[in-house]
C-alpha cells in the first residue's frame, strides 16, 4: 500500500485510512475514488490487517465528490462515461461491505454525500459532537439511493427514517443520528481519535473468522428466507466450531486467562 490520495498506516493489526484534503473538506476526486476502491481489496487480502479505521483530517470526514474535480466535469460526457463513474462509486461501497474485516468509521466532522455512504458502509460509526450527516443527493437533483444508500440505510435506521433522510437530503445533528441508530457513539472531538482506535483495536483482537462470517451473514441474510437463513447459519456455525479460535476461547476460560485470538492461524471460509 502506497496511496497517493490518502494517508495510510498499519498499527497493531489495524489499517488506518485517513482522508487528507482538509482544504477541500476531504472531497473525493476520480483518482481518490479509484484508489479507495482498490485499497479495500488489497487490505482484505492482507493477513497482517485485522480491522480498519477510516477517518478524516480537519473539520470534515468527507464532503462527497469534489464539485470542481468531478461534478463540473461530468456534464456533456457520453453515457458510458457517466455509468463508468457511478459504477466505480458503487464498487467502492461494495468492496467495503465484501471485505470480511471490521471497519470502524471515526467521523471527525461534516459527513455528506459519498462520505455519508462510506460511513454507513462501515460496521461501526463513532462520531464527534460536530459530525452532522446528510445524504444530500436529492438536494442536487439526484436519486437519494446512491452508492448503495437505498440498501444500507434502511437496514441501519429502518425504512421510515431512511426515507426521510434520503428524500429530504437534509443534514441531521450528531445527537439525532445517535437517537435513530445511525451513529453507534457520539464523543467529544478531542476524544474521537482514541475512541475510534480503541474500537478498531478491540475488533482487531477478536476472532477473525467469527467476525468475517458475521459480516458476511449480515450482508447476505437480507435476501434469504427464514429457512434459508437457518440453514446457512447452522452450516457456518459448524464451520466456526472447527476453527482454532473456538478452542482458544474454551482453553482461555478453562485456564482462567485472557483469550488470544491473534496467535492462531487465520482461516477463510
Amino acid at each position: 500500500m502506497n496511496p497517493q490520495h490518502f494517508d495510510y498506516e498499519e498499527r497493531d493489526g489495524v489499517a488506518i485510512i485517513r482522508l487528507n484534503r482538509p482544504e477541500r473538506l476531504n472531497a473525493l476526486t476520480f483518482d481518490s475514488y479509484a484508489e479507495l476502491r482498490d485499497a479495500f481489496v488489497t487490505i482484505g487480502a492482507n493477513d497482517a490487517v485485522r480491522s480498519v479505521l477510516l477517518t478524516g483530517t480537519g473539520r470534515a470526514f468527507c464532503s462527497g465528490g469534489d464539485v470542481k474535480d468531478i461534478i463540473g466535469k461530468l456534464f456533456d460526457v457520453p453515457d458510458s462515461a457517466l455509468y463508468a463513474f457511478t459504477r466505480m462509486t458503487c464498487d467502492l461501497i461494495e468492496n467495503m461491505r465484501r471485505m470480511e474485516k471490521p471497519i470502524v468509521a471515526a467521523l471527525n466532522g461534516t459527513t455528506c454525500g459519498a462520505g455519508a455512504v462510506m460511513a454507513i458502509a462501515a460496521d461501526i460509526r463513532i462520531a464527534c459532537d460536530a459530525a452532522k450527516i446528510g445524504f444530500i443527493f436529492t438536494q442536487v437533483g439526484l436519486c437519494g439511493a446512491d452508492m448503495g444508500a437505498g440498501w444500507l440505510l434502511p437496514r441501519i435506521v429502518g425504512l421510515g427514517h431512511a426515507t426521510e433522510l434520503l428524500m429530504t437530503g437534509e443534514f441531521v445533528s450528531p445527537q439525532r443520528a445517535y437517537e435513530i441508530g445511525l451513529y453507534n457513539r457520539v464523543v467529544a472531538n478531542d476524544a474521537l481519535e482514541q475512541e475510534g482506535m480503541d474500537w478498531a483495536m478491540k475488533l482487531a483482537k477478536g476472532p477473525s473468522m467469527g467476525l468475517a462470517v458475521t459480516k458476511r451473514m449480515l450482508n447476505d441474510e437480507a435476501s434469504m428466507s427464514l429457512t434459508e437463513a437457518m440453514q446457512a447459519e447452522g452450516w457456518v456455525q459448524a464451520e466456526c466450531m472447527k476453527h482454532p479460535d473456538y478452542k482458544e476461547a474454551f482453553n482461555a476460560f478453562s485456564e482462567k486467562r485472557p483469550k488470544n485470538f491473534t496467535a492462531g492461524v487465520s482461516a477463510r471460509l
